[in-house]
């Protein structure tokens, strides 16, 4: 068996309680996790999941565009914060 080592791991509280809960229910702690995370990536060679930005989507990226068209062609959009939230929940 090869020789185990601790390692510290810095999380917020409320992540860490939140992650050990969600383990907890699939029958594994948070060291357990961690290992397995560790084991995917060196299998993988890279990170075994997408890691994005989810501001960068198709939809937020073409309402860019649009919004620098009508800046160039010189209209000027006002929208309140309503309105913007109600974009973003479209």
């Amino acid at each position: 068996m090869a020789e185990t080592i601790n390692v510290t791991v810095r999380l917020d509280r409320d992540i860490k309680e939140q992650a050990e809960t969600m383990f907890n229910g699939f029958g594994m702690n948070l060291s357990t996790a961690i290992n397995i995370f560790i084991r995917q990536s060196l299998r993988q060679g890279k990170i075994p999941f997408e890691i994005s930005d989810p501001y960068y989507n198709e939809k937020n990226i073409e309402r860019l565009k649009q919004s620098i068209a009508e800046f160039a062609a010189g209209k000027v959009v006002e929208k309140t914060m309503d309105e913007l939230e109600a974009l973003e929940n479209a």
